[in-house]
Order: C-alpha cells, then structure tokens, then sequence
C-alpha cells in the first residue's frame, strides 16, 4: 500500500516528531487498522517528558498512544469475523495466548504482554495499524 502513513514519533524527552513511517501489512489473522481517534494518555506524556516509566526506557524511536479506534482497511488470512469498514476498538496489549493466565482467560495478566506504546513496542498514533484481530472488538453505530 503505496500511501501516507503519518506518526507521532518519540525521539527522546521533549521530543516529539511527526514523521511517515511505512504502512504496516497484516499476516495471518491480523487486521489493518484505518486510525480514526487516538486517546493522549498520562503514559504517552510521561515518557514524553521524562523518557522512561520505571524500567520502560525510550531508547529508540517509538510512536506513541495506545487507545486506539478506526476502520478495517485490510483483513488477514483465517480472519473471518471482520470485513472490511468494520468499526473496531482495539485492545492495547497483546498477550502470548501460551502461558497460564492466557489459558485461564486471565489474558490481562500474561507476564509477556506487549502493550502498545511501551517501549520497545510502537503505539498506535500513526494513520494505520496493525492488530491481531482476536483483540479487536466491533463497534455498534452509536458509539
């Protein structure tokens, strides 16, 4: 997908860059995500201004946010419960789906989560994204 793919990139503290980076494509079972709306959060603006939450240093360049809307612009092979111009919400993390808490439906406590915009991991406050379409939830019209 030849197309602009604006971000808001993370540099280091106190700098903050919007920048084209490269439209990411889905692979089995994820979702292309058309970003629509991007929550600022208290962590967005922490590492913004201090570079680090505890351990989780920023040093690469990261794109931040991570509540995160949009529209179904390309759907992955075995994805069968999204079309494309679904409305979508998109979970901020993503466990391993392999450890005990994953398998008890306790996905919120996997100890191997990647959470968006927790670096090294890239956020969502760029024009498309990527998801795996097992934490991506529809969206009814009047939401």
């Amino acid at each position: 997908m030849s197309v602009d793919n604006l971000a808001a990139v993370l540099h280091g503290v106190n700098d903050l860059r919007l920048e084209q980076v490269k439209v990411p494509t889905p692979t089995k079972g994820q979702l292309l995500i058309r970003v629509h709306t991007v929550g600022i959060c208290g962590s967005d603006v922490h590492y913004w201004t201090h570079g680090a939450i505890g351990n989780f240093v920023v040093k690469q360049p990261m794109i931040v946010g991570h509540e995160t809307s949009g529209t179904v612009e390309q759907v992955g092979e075995g994805v069968e419960n999204f079309k494309i111009g679904d409305r979508v919400a998109l979970e901020p993390g993503l466990p391993c789906k392999g450890c005990h808490q994953c398998k008890i439906g306790r996905y919120n406590l996997c100890p191997s989560m990647k959470f968006f915009a927790t670096p090294p991991v890239d956020g969502t406050l760029t024009r498309f994204v990527v998801h795996d379409a097992d934490f991506c939830f529809k969206k009814v019209l009047f939401v």
